[in-house]
């Protein structure tokens, strides 16, 4: 490598994780970002080097590589989001697939499993059911805009640009969320700016307009929460009557009065506005409430497909007691249930358990308990000792995957089956290694939640040895 950290003329050689590239070199292998493909030939710039690990950015391209597509959205290559646009879909899901086969092996010393083909998802355009849009003073403006030499506005609604806190560039159309989020956002957007409310400033904690969260469901509803930054009565009346009587298809209208130095809300107060305080969604001949706060998977029809898998490796007779961890309002428990003696549900967050508990009530389901609490501490031998022993775990934990406390309580259960529902396939693969001596892997199914991203969702079913 020359003193000036550039390579030129060389070949992007393959995809590495969180979605970036790689180039193996004589110095090393490098990690690449930005809009850039395997057999990509293009010129480098090293921008970073720790230790080993280097990564750097693409300083041209000279042609460009057969995995290619024309990415569809005005806005790649500006946005955080959606950042595989332009490698095709068929070459996305091989590498999901492919990234779950090295963290099992590698990380996992998983060989002696077949990893499925991955679950495809229909739809690689608006298949999200929620979005969060915030207001900004602090406008981004491309390369292009500024160029133009044309006027624009210095505020915007749209997301953040990607390590940059403090700036926000305006989303025109977002092709993640059916309509009519494209609608809402825009006409909010537009009415505040030309009553000239204040837009939120991020570094002074200032501003009335902050953020807006957009809530579709398959059932048709319709959930807008609209945070403003300062307790101003008389903006907050002219936006929610303007929303109100402007788009009747919002099904349930909310505010959040949120002071804080950050837009995160699960500790504000939700003021319901109009409509109805909730919006539903369905899974088979099932209804789920969802509330401003409740979390629900983010892709309902693929959610659906995941949660398939999950009950078939169960492989439920009516017979069994099922454990469901971390199952936040209980849409696996309570989706598993009918085909099962009973379910107990554990879960961190007490509201969330108290939507599963409204879930199930509403659904007819009389075979579930739920509790909430720190599950190292609730997974102990009296716990086990109350409500029995399980046949089946079911096991959803967030990215960091699960505690080892909690690993070794599900060893102690000794339940037969074990499916672990992950969304990071780096800690299910660790985690899954630490309970090699007791069990073993016996079915892999990768699904696609988030096409044009390189994340993967994947289920393990494990039967005790």
């Amino acid at each position: 490598m020359s003193k000036s950290n550039k390579y030129e003329y060389v070949e992007i050689t393959d995809f590495a994780a969180e979605g970036k590239c790689i180039f193996k070199s004589e110095d090393g292998v490098i990690f690449v970002e930005g809009n850039v493909a395997p057999g990509d030939i293009v010129d480098l710039q090293v921008v970073r080097t720790k230790k080993k690990l280097k990564e750097a950015i693409v300083t041209k391209i000279h042609s460009q590589s057969a995995l290619r597509t024309e990415p569809y959205c005005e806005h790649f290559g500006v946005c955080g989001g959606c950042k595989w646009q332009h490698i095709g879909y068929e070459h996305q899901l091989r590498f999901k697939r492919q990234q779950v086969v090295d963290h099992f092996e590698r990380i996992g010393k998983i060989r002696n499993v077949e990893i499925n083909e991955i679950i495809a998802a229909p739809k690689t355009e608006y298949y999200r059911n929620k979005l969060e849009f915030t207001f900004s003073n602090w406008r981004w403006l491309t390369k292009e805009q500024l160029d133009s030499g044309q006027p624009f506005a210095k505020t915007a609604l749209g997301f953040h640009v990607p390590k940059r806190f403090d700036k926000i560039f305006t989303v025109d159309h977002c092709h993640l969320q059916p309509d009519p989020s494209n609608a809402i956002r825009n006409s909010l957007h537009h009415f505040s700016e030309e009553k000239g409310y204040p837009y939120y400033d991020v570094r002074f904690n200032v501003g009335v307009m902050r953020n807006v969260i957009i809530r579709t469901a398959n059932s048709g509803d319709v959930m807008v929460i609209v945070q403003f930054g300062e307790q101003n009565d008389e903006i907050i009346a002219e936006v929610m009557a303007f929303l109100h009587q402007n788009h009747p298809e919002i099904t349930s209208l909310n505010y959040i009065v949120n002071l804080k130095g950050n837009d995160s809300y699960q500790d504000q107060e939700v003021i319901y506005y109009a409509g109805d305080k909730v919006i539903r969604e369905t899974m088979e001949d099932l209804t789920f409430l969802v509330g401003p706060k409740s979390f629900y998977q983010t892709n309902s029809e693929q959610a659906y497909k995941l949660f398939s898998v999950a009950r078939d490796y169960a492989q439920l007779t009516g017979n069994e007691s099922v454990y469901d961890l971390y199952t936040g309002t209980g849409t696996i428990a309570n989706f598993v249930a009918r085909s099962a003696k009973k379910v107990v549900g554990v879960e961190y967050v007490e509201a969330a358990v108290q939507d599963a508990r409204i879930n199930s009530e509403l659904n007819g389901i009389t075979n579930t308990s739920f509790f909430a609490g720190d599950m190292r501490a609730i997974m102990n031998e009296s716990f086990l000792h109350t409500h029995g022993r399980p046949d089946v775990i079911i096991t959803d934990p967030p990215r960091a995957g699960m505690d080892v406390p909690v690993i070794e309580t599900i060893l102690k259960a000794a339940p037969d089956r074990v499916v672990y529902v992950s969304c990071n396939t780096a800690t299910q693969a660790r985690d899954l290694a630490l309970m090699a001596d007791d069990y073993e892997v016996t079915r892999v199914q990768p699904v696609d939640m988030f096409p044009n991203t390189h994340h993967v969702e994947n289920v393990a079913l494990l039967v005790r040895k």
